[in-house]
């Protein structure tokens, strides 16, 4: 019996996938449940499992974009499972076997002797003098008897800017993934379509080291998950979105769309790029619980098993560049949010406090949002009661009682 395997539908709104890449060979024999292919859609990537044992028959090449419902591949499921194998050989099993046997059997490299210069020899003075420039001498032209490049030449040549002087200057091209070229359009499409601007401030994190030098240990050992920065950063923006609900906007055609609730979206790196998977209602959240959802949806992106409805909804966003060495940037919003929040790394700098100049781990955070919905005095005051949390945790985000919000 061929039993003919269709793509599934990834999530609501996709129509389309792409073939990321095969992971069997055309006539291999596959187990039923075995992950055959990776697929990408516009929000994730996902793995595709064989509905059948059998032997497979490729209907689509790595690359294809492929309509969800197509059919990409045949299963023989009336094919004997072949004796001397369990399952079907991956391409990467594959590769490496071909590269060994290359590796055996490939004859030693000739050498041959060429010509050195076209313009004449250059003397070992001029050859040193060359090589320690990066000029070929072959682009030296010689004025010794015969072309020959003299010692004055190599010191007289200076490098072309339009003449290569033996770098490598080679260049490749591969096909963007449909999750970077969806990636791409959205962000396009921000700047294009959003009145963004970006305001900034500064936060102290000193209140927030010091909570964390004196409790993590306590709280890692009762809750199993570190006691970071992005439960702090969590907690102080669900506190401002309730004080500017037009933060927590977003615009759908004619109409302003606010939000009562506070679907927080994560920017996350993962194998295949930029993941925002979404903390759902964290106004509900404590502190252990921010940490044990951002702990989770982060391990899920990093090994590609988040899926489409982690990463749909969210109402505002945070992205943390601090964690790769931004000081400084212009976040771009996460359509069709209208705000989102950059986190920066933390640097000791001076600053001035009670007129006296002290070293403090100052962190810079960026604000960009939608000048359409939010004004510039919602925008700053949203700014400014985030940086006011951050700097009185215990007063504003632990009502004064540090045990009891932590949960020990």
């Amino acid at each position: 019996m061929i039993l003919e395997m269709k793509v599934p539908s990834p999530g609501e709104s996709i129509t389309e996938v792409e073939i990321a890449a095969w992971l069997v060979e055309d006539g291999d024999y596959v187990e039923k449940d075995q992950a055959i292919a990776e697929v990408d859609s516009d929000k994730a990537t996902l793995e595709l499992p064989a509905e059948a044992s059998g032997t497979i028959s490729l209907k689509a090449e790595e690359g294809d974009a492929v309509d969800v419902g197509a059919v990409v591949c045949h299963i023989d499921t009336s094919a004997a499972k072949p004796d001397d194998a369990s399952s079907a050989t991956t391409k990467d099993d594959t590769s490496k076997k071909e590269e060994a046997t290359s590796k055996e059997s490939a004859p030693a490299p000739q050498v041959s002797e060429s010509k050195t210069y076209a313009t004449g020899t250059a003397s070992p003075a001029a050859k040193k003098i060359l090589s320690e420039k990066g000029i070929d001498a072959a682009a030296v032209k010689g004025t010794g008897k015969d072309g020959r490049v003299t010692k004055e030449d190599a010191v007289k040549a200076v490098p072309s800017m339009g003449t290569p002087s033996g770098g490598s200057r080679g260049t490749s091209r591969s096909k963007m993934s449909m999750l970077r070229r969806k990636v791409a359009e959205r962000l396009v499409e921000a700047k294009n379509t959003t009145a963004m601007l970006t305001t900034f401030n500064e936060v102290d994190m000193s209140p927030i080291f010091a909570l964390r030098k004196e409790y993590k240990e306590t709280f890692k050992a009762k809750h199993g998950v570190s006691l970071g920065f992005m439960s702090f950063f969590t907690l102080a923006i669900v506190k401002a979105l309730k004080m500017y609900p037009a933060v927590n906007s977003m615009i759908d055609g004619k109409e302003m769309i606010s939000y009562d609730f506070c679907d927080i979206s994560i920017a996350v790196s993962g194998p295949k790029g930029l993941m925002v998977p979404v903390i759902r209602n964290a106004e509900n959240l404590s502190f252990r619980g921010v940490e044990a959802e951002v702990k989770r949806l982060a391990i899920r992106a990093r090994e590609g098993e988040i899926t489409v409805d982690e990463m749909t909804g969210g109402t505002f966003t945070i992205t943390n560049g601090g964690v790769f060495g931004s000081m400084l940037s212009t976040p771009i919003i996460n359509p069709p949010q209208s705000g989102i929040l950059g986190m920066h790394n933390i640097v000791e700098r001076p600053v001035a406090i009670d007129g006296k100049v002290e070293i403090r781990p100052i962190m810079y955070v960026a604000l960009s949002y939608d000048h359409r919905i939010i004004d510039g005095k919602e925008s700053v005051g949203f700014l400014v009661a985030v940086k006011e949390a951050l700097e009185n945790p215990v007063e504003l985000l632990m009502d004064n009682n540090v045990k009891k919000a932590l949960e020990l």
